[in-house]
């Protein structure tokens, strides 16, 4: 579908402003599905137009390169759309195969393969990092040596927050930062304080592949990217430097957006952020998380996935929004309470690119959107998202 990028219209959920659009009705009468049982209402309704009309300007009005958009249920897509090109000043439009870099949202990818690794009986929530490496010293004190798989997945480890991030952002790779473990300050015990972690969270790379002897990313292929069909999803960059539709990441600059360079060192923690998708694969990543795929994804694993385990502190943006409380860490996803909804979330950004998901699994809804730029609009997405489910009363 050709359509003007410059021009705003809309007729319900099919609108302009998108390479292509796939949508149903914009009101949706919900019945709660029961996956996680917290939900007090039996069902909810849901209007996405006017979410859908707000991303639309503000895409447009921010001119933001590219963008893409899939709201879902267990039973398939309700809405999917793209913005804009690939490169900005390059013609090739996003559409929906084109390969972004998800960032921090590879954190689900990386707690369902530790709570995989469980499920398999290959390795136990309470497996201590300092077992599975002897050799490895974590932490300045004592303490750390009890950190467990658990504590890793859940950002619960005890020690000083986003340790070593600062390497990344510099262009050093996780091989070369492991040694310096050993000199993470220890701010509290294990499972006591939440601490978000980039490095230290892809210690489950190692953990994977000592338990299966094959690759991090291979694991992800035969665990969940071929069961579910995420045909074009890879991890590294490598796989993403070799695809024939992907997008660059932008920045911008005070004449506008315009593309940058790709940090790969972001890429050597691959847990933490190496997978890059579509969002046809990412719809199905949703859509997995909301039961659909039993087979693949148990709901006992799903419950135990989204169980919140270390509570959160404010000031990080999501905390900011208003309507939120009860805000938590699970296992690789972030689990709150936003105006009575329970919501499962992550977000994510790398240079020159941001995310967004967000699921209510009792409404049987979510939603991704990916952007080839490092815009602060995924700041304000998930809260206009949410206010577009009302729960209805009994």
């Amino acid at each position: 579908m050709k359509l003007t990028y410059k021009k705003f219209a809309a007729v319900a959920l099919l609108v302009t402003l998108s390479n292509s659009i796939q949508a149903q009705s914009p009101t949706l009468n919900l019945a709660s599905t029961g996956n996680t049982g917290s939900a007090s209402a039996s069902s909810f309704q849901a209007d996405f137009s006017e979410f859908v009309l707000w991303l639309m300007q503000e895409v447009d009005d921010r001119k933001i390169p590219g963008a893409a958009l899939a709201i879902v249920s267990s039973q398939g897509i309700l809405h999917l759309q793209t913005w804009g090109v690939r490169s900005q000043g390059e013609d090739e439009e996003v559409n929906s195969e084109s390969i972004f870099r998800i960032a921090s949202m590879s954190k689900t990818f990386a707690g369902t393969a530790a709570a995989m690794l469980v499920d398999q009986n290959l390795q136990t929530w309470d497996t201590r990092i300092s077992a599975l490496f002897p050799s490895l010293k974590i932490g300045t004190l004592a303490s750390s040596q009890g950190i467990t798989l658990k504590h890793i997945a859940s950002q619960s480890t005890g020690l000083m927050p986003h340790a070593y991030s600062n390497m990344l952002d510099d262009g050093v790779e996780y091989p070369k930062i492991v040694d310096k473990f050993q000199q993470i300050p220890t701010v509290c015990e294990p499972g006591k304080c939440y601490g978000y972690q980039n490095v230290i969270f892809s210690l489950i790379s190692d953990v994977v592949e000592t338990s299966t002897n094959d690759s991090y990313a291979h694991y992800l292929e035969l665990q969940f990217f071929n069961p579910l069909g995420m045909t074009t999803a890879s991890v590294g960059l490598e796989a993403f430097k070799s695809g024939d539709n992907v997008t660059s990441p932008h920045r911008e600059v005070r004449s506008g957006w315009r593309p940058t360079s790709t940090n790969s060192a972001y890429y050597s923690v691959a847990p933490a952020s190496g997978v890059n998708a579509s969002i046809e694969d990412m719809s199905l990543w949703v859509r997995a998380n909301l039961g659909a795929f039993p087979e693949v994804m148990s709901p006992q694993l799903l419950q135990e996935l989204h169980e919140p385990v270390i509570a959160t502190p404010r000031g990080n943006y999501f905390n900011r929004w208003q309507g939120l409380n009860s805000a938590h860490y699970a296992l690789g996803w972030r689990v709150f309470d936003y105006k009575g909804l329970h919501v499962i979330h992550h977000g994510g950004g790398v240079r020159g690119y941001r995310s967004e998901m967000a699921l209510v699994p009792e409404a049987n809804i979510g939603m991704v959107l990916l952007f080839n730029a490092a815009t602060n609009l995924a700041n304000d997405v998930v809260p206009a998202f949410l206010d577009s489910i009302e729960i209805l009363a009994d």
